[in-house]
């Protein structure tokens, strides 16, 4: 059997969308390293636990922490890839109308709170789709419902693409020495701009400064070194390349809105 066929199988093509007015909910193991590029007449709401995972759409790879999820509106090409085949996926897709809520068409990364949680973890059972009418589906609609209520402000966990070729060099750079004390003035020396130059350079392509880029890219490393477990916080402050364990754990609360300690006791808590 051909890649395409193994393509056409999975559920994520073949069953989402096969009735336009049902949520359709799936919860299992990721089973696979990546989810190919694709696309759902449904807007996916996505939890995931047990690893990392990254979604990639056309303009930004996010990151998925654990007691986050994020939100892929309908029509939105995504791929899914993550550090093991044994990720346990929780998903709801859910049918948008033209005159819903704005939040619905934005995509975003936003925490689980105790409310979502205990929704969420009551969606456990099911699987397949939640007929409109349905009691199921009344309660999974009323997920839906609360997203725009509880979920005032996405989190900055996506970083952009470049699409310079120049700035894609001086990225590579950035993810080899994430452990560095990098000035800007020395990366716009290594690779021949002017600090002015480069500076231009990040936030036209990019759409933030070096500073912003930096310092979420470490983050998003802190988290990776969190998950697992290997390393204390006090460690993993420096692995990122900070010499302050509060500095790092301060911006480390900015970025998620939890200390590195708090998120780490609270990674898991919708594992069966």
């Amino acid at each position: 059997m051909d890649s395409s066929k193994n393509l056409e199988d999975k559920y994520y093509i073949k069953e989402v969308d096969t009735d336009g007015k049902s949520i359709y909910c799936y919860h299992d193991l990721m089973g696979e390293l990546l989810i190919p590029t694709h696309k759902h007449d449904k807007a996916q709401m996505l939890y995931s636990e047990g690893g990392i995972v990254y979604v990639t759409t056309e303009t930004k790879t996010y990151f998925l922490p654990a007691r986050h999820f994020i939100w892929i509106p309908r029509g939105i090409a995504h791929s899914i890839n993550t550090s093991s085949e044994n990720v346990m996926m929780r998903n709801l897709y859910f049918p948008i109308d033209s005159d819903e809520d704005p939040f619905y068409d934005k995509e975003g990364i936003y925490p689980v709170n105790d409310l979502l949680l205990q929704i969420m973890l009551f969606t456990n059972r099911w699987n397949g789709n939640l007929e409109k009418g349905s009691r199921n589906f009344v309660i999974a609609n009323g997920i839906k419902a609360l997203l725009p209520e509880v979920c005032l402000t996405d989190l900055p966990l996506a970083l952009p693409s470049p699409k310079d070729i120049r700035l894609n060099k001086i990225i590579v750079h950035l993810d080899e020495n994430l452990t560095e004390t990098i000035l800007f003035s020395d990366l716009a020396e290594r690779f021949g701009f002017s600090e002015r130059s480069l500076s231009r350079l990040f936030k036209k392509d990019l759409g933030m400064s070096f500073i912003q880029y930096f310092t979420i890219r470490r983050i998003l490393k802190a988290i990776e070194l969190l998950l697992e477990k290997k390393l204390s916080v006090n460690e993993v402050a420096r692995a990122v390349g900070y010499n302050s364990v509060p500095t790092f754990s301060n911006t480390f609360l900015k970025i998620l809105g939890a200390r590195p300690s708090d998120y780490i006791n609270g990674v898991e808590i919708l594992k069966k």
